[in-house]
């Protein structure tokens, strides 16, 4: 009879280290995707920071830019791509640089952007807050200018929710009269 106690009990031990080992192992698999999934290093930011460089935030639809302005050559950087490659569409990139030739200062500032949320036309609205709203801090004389254009109010206008009933945020069910 103690043999077979014995058998049992080494048999329960090896059974309770094994469910023990099983899910260690399984907590480093996890630990190592996780440790994939970590998000690229934003650099532009960082060397933009160092060069003394001018900060501002603009907002537009639900896009949020943040844009660093430093005394260049009018090179302009979008998420670490060339403004050219990211607003593909001619109107977009006019939307840009209209802060610079309402001042008349094309060429002489470089724009490093940040851009997240929405579309297109809302980053690049975004953008171009940002970037009149750091023109201002850069040369306060500015400021009636950009005022007067438009530049520095946060345009407000943002999408209607869908209402109860409703399909979308207006549109209703067809009427019928019988």
């Amino acid at each position: 009879m103690t043999e077979t106690k014995k058998t049992t009990a080494t048999k329960t031990a090896a059974k309770t280290t094994a469910k023990k080992a099983a899910p260690a192992k399984k907590a480093t698999a996890a630990k190592t995707t996780k440790v994939a999934k970590t998000p690229a290093v934003k650099a532009p930011v960082a060397s933009a920071k160092l060069s003394g460089s001018i900060y501002a935030t603009g907002k537009r639809k639900d896009s949020v830019a943040r844009v660093y302005l430093t005394p260049g050559k009018g090179n302009i950087t979008i998420n670490g791509v060339a403004m050219k490659e990211y607003f593909k569409r001619p109107v977009l990139q006019m939307i840009l640089v209209q802060p610079f030739g309402v001042t008349k200062r094309e060429g002489s500032y470089d724009v490093v952007a940040m851009v997240q949320g929405g579309g297109l036309s809302g980053q690049a609205g975004a953008v171009k807050h940002g970037i009149s709203k750091a023109l201002e801090k850069a040369e306060p004389d500015l400021r009636k200018a950009l005022k007067v254009a438009g530049f520095l109010t946060r345009d407000s206008r943002v999408v209607e929710r869908k209402h109860y009933g409703y399909h979308k945020a207006r549109r209703s069910t067809q009427f019928s009269k019988r």
